[in-house]
């Protein structure tokens, strides 16, 4: 008879739960009140292009806080920059540790950091990566945010092109219209590439790529070949490695014009290692300085590069920087606040999320700072359908 009472007692005390949560909406309804996220970001360094993410992070979560969350961004880079993997590594298995609902983290080496990707895989931590969107092998990540590294440099090679006398909106070659507002995206430059004689523009420079043998490094520079390979006349004469770092693009700039003191362009493949060839070049005297798009100085050297931030953005204001192709630092911070919390409240976010590159040049700089065009996000939306 006990027996028989406690498994009606057992039975009695199930039913209720389930009618309890028949009321409620079962697992899926909404949490009430505020809902606490920690969001762990994991930049490879803190120089000027994942400060503007990390702006973008905390304006973001500003904007959650004020839809019914509470949102903490926990920020931490390795000390040493991006070849410090190690130390990469070991952040995000600290974060795992005190306990983050979810990792937001930029990758400088996508090998390296695996074993702390399985490590938050294993705990049940969703991850992000933010600055990619190869898809990785071995490892589950949940979504990415970032762009084609292979099409913005080839971007960046079509502005240079357009520089030394092709169509577009620079140098002295055939002008084409296009409103302030237009993006000058890759389809873009195709489309007006399509029927040039590629004999007829002539040029030499050298490039500095990042951290050699990494997928950035590599994916960029094979943009930017594919392009100018199909230009007979266009040249580069020497590349080496910056490391994504203004102090090696200095150094890089150095070896390389004093090896090919003829060289008309640097195309450096970020915009520290920009800053680090302008540092050289502006002392010398031989830094081709052009706000309003002119023809290319005689015996100067143009500056290019990738990755845009306020302070590139003003510098081409200044014509130190001819051109240079956005990456989308807003969008990182901003969207990729939002697909972590989406991950976190359970609800379904793309797994791909692509921020167009495109050209920064003198006649848009508005486009893109101080105030970036950012999409709009339902943050209320996503809190009403919160499973947290």
């Amino acid at each position: 008879m006990t027996l028989r009472r406690s498994k009606t007692a057992l039975v009695g005390a199930l039913a209720a739960a389930a009618l309890a949560l028949s009321a409620c909406g079962g697992n899926s309804a909404p949490s009430s009140g505020v809902v606490k996220i920690k969001i762990g970001w994991i930049p490879p360094n803190t120089t000027g292009v994942f400060q503007t993410a990390t702006q973008y992070f905390q304006k973001a979560a500003q904007e959650a806080n004020k839809n019914g969350f509470d949102v903490q961004i926990v920020t931490q880079a390795p000390s040493g920059g991006e070849t410090n993997t190690t130390g990469l590594n070991q952040i995000m298995e600290n974060m795992i540790t005190q306990g983050v609902d979810v990792i937001t983290v930029s990758p400088g080496n996508t090998e390296a950091i695996k074993p702390a990707v399985r490590a938050a895989n294993a705990a049940g931590i969703p991850v992000v990566y933010v600055n990619l969107l190869d898809v990785q092998k071995d490892v589950k990540v949940d979504a990415y945010v970032g762009f084609d590294n292979v099409n913005a440099a080839k971007v960046s090679a079509y502005a240079l092109l357009d520089y030394l006398g092709g169509p577009g909106v620079l140098g002295a070659g055939e002008k084409v219209k296009v409103d302030p507002s237009a993006s000058l995206d890759l389809k873009w430059w195709e489309k007006t590439y399509a029927n040039v004689d590629k004999s007829s523009i002539q040029g030499q420079g050298v490039v500095i790529e990042g951290v050699k043998g990494t997928i950035y490094s590599t994916q960029r520079l094979q943009g930017f070949n594919e392009v100018l390979s199909q230009f007979p006349n266009v040249k580069v004469l020497g590349t080496l490695p910056g490391d994504w770092e203004r102090g090696k693009g200095s150094t890089a700039t150095e070896d390389l014009l004093t090896r090919f003191p003829a060289a008309s362009f640097v195309w450096a493949a970020s915009n520290e290692m920009a800053f680090g060839a302008i540092n050289v070049l502006r002392p010398t005297g031989r830094l081709d300085v052009n706000p309003n798009g002119g023809p290319p100085t005689a015996g100067k050297v143009a500056v290019f590069t990738n990755d845009n931030t306020p302070e590139s953005t003003d510098a081409i204001r200044k014509g130190q920087i001819i051109a240079e192709t956005t990456h989308g630092f807003p969008d990182w911070g901003w969207v990729g606040t939002s697909i972590a919390i989406k991950l976190v409240c359970k609800e379904q976010v793309d797994v791909r999320t692509d921020i167009n590159p495109r050209t920064v040049y003198f006649g848009n700089p508005d486009q893109f700072y101080p105030n970036p065009k950012l999409p709009t996000i339902d943050w209320s939306g996503i809190r009403s359908n919160c499973k947290k």
